[in-house]
């Protein structure tokens, strides 16, 4: 889809890619930013900018030398691809991760206020170590998705937090004049049982509770003598590898996530002796026939979208690096119908254990 900005004409795509036509790979938002910095004349050298999913933002803005905070394995490939699409050169940008001490000082922050205020509480935390009383910071949010902890959590790091005028559905707040606040250890603590406390940082997946499809999933768990090499994949704070080492400690099990701070929570409460912990969106890096067992509770939201197409493309990939004869387990909630996928890729789909709320599925 065309964007056309200062006389130029810009084609972002979105990565991962979705069979849903209507979903862009920005949003009013975005363009909210932009014309926000051009009708206010708002000089900048140095920008620093969050959530940028798709790197829309960073795309345009590119000649400024951005730095961008990548979250996602998939949120970077979505950058290199519309970079390279422009024929601008990667080392134009510089990528930070979530909890990075930044060494520089900006003069220009664009937020786009993520689904998870943990989230945007971190990401002030880490971001008020690099601005000056003179840095603005622009944050930005669909209307629909407003909640008064933005402002709770603005009104804690900043004196002045000013509203603009709803446009297109999105508004901005404004941040001006960083308070003199105390450096945050941002992770939650959450009791799974009487000799286990799970550590994740902000805005990992269920920040205050072990999520209840995967404590479910717990429960009922197969993991069989031959199960030898595991694989946790969508492995947010490793709870699911830590139930699969409770029942076979000899195993060694793999970890894999699309998200920085799960893969950095998920290192904080396994052994590493045990376990191998992998960055990325995809099972590119394993070969055919890998795993005896893969484990998973697969992400269906995307932001504050619904989406099961990365799912159902990760189950493609699961097909290709299972043993023969190994298993494939997954958790989901009832209400996606996950198992009409399931079946066009896999011989034989058992139901190990359901509730009124979740399914637990064995794919052969």
């Amino acid at each position: 889809m065309e964007f056309k900005y200062e006389g130029q004409k810009y084609t972002i795509e979105r990565y991962p890619s979705s069979n849903h036509k209507s979903l862009k790979a920005w949003s009013a938002v975005d363009e909210y930013f932009l014309n926000y910095l051009k009708e206010k004349n708002i000089s900048f050298k140095n920008p620093i900018i969050y959530n940028d999913r798709f790197g829309f933002l960073t795309t345009i803005l590119a000649q400024f030398n951005p730095n961008i905070i990548i979250n996602f394995k998939s949120q970077e490939k979505a950058l290199y691809m519309n970079l390279k699409n422009h024929a601008i050169k990667p080392d134009s940008i510089i990528k930070s991760s979530p909890l990075q001490k930044l060494e520089a000082c900006y003069d220009l922050a664009l937020i786009k206020i993520p689904k998870s205020i943990e989230l945007f509480r971190l990401q002030l935390n880490q971001l008020k170590q690099a601005i000056n009383k003179n840095t603005i910071v622009i944050c930005g949010f669909m209307t629909k998705y407003f909640s008064p902890q933005m402002l709770s959590v603005a009104n804690d790091y900043f004196e002045q937090c000013e509203q603009c005028k709803a446009w297109k559905k999105s508004r901005l707040l404004v941040l001006r004049k960083k308070r003199k606040v105390e450096q945050q250890e941002p992770i939650n603590k959450i009791t799974y049982s009487k000799t286990k406390e799970f550590k994740q940082y902000y805005g990992v997946f269920s920040a205050k509770k072990i999520d209840q499809a995967s404590l479910f999933f717990t429960e009922y768990m197969e993991v069989r003598l031959g199960h030898n090499k595991i694989l946790d994949l969508g492995s947010g704070n490793g709870i699911l590898a830590y139930a699969a080492l409770t029942i076979k400690p000899n195993a060694h099990i793999h970890l894999l996530d699309d998200s920085a701070l799960a893969i950095a929570s998920s290192k904080m409460n396994l052994d590493p002796k045990k376990t191998s912990f992998h960055y990325n969106d995809s099972l590119n890096d394993f070969k055919n026939n890998t795993f005896d067992l893969i484990i998973s509770n697969p992400p269906f939201h995307f932001g504050h979208e619904t989406n099961i197409d990365i799912s159902i493309h990760l189950f493609k990939e699961v097909k290709r690096c299972l043993k023969k004869g190994g298993s494939f387990q997954l958790v989901t909630s009832n209400h996606l119908n996950l198992k009409t996928h399931l079946q066009k890729l896999f011989h034989r789909i058992t139901i190990i254990a359901q509730n009124d709320k979740f399914v637990i599925y064995n794919c052969n």
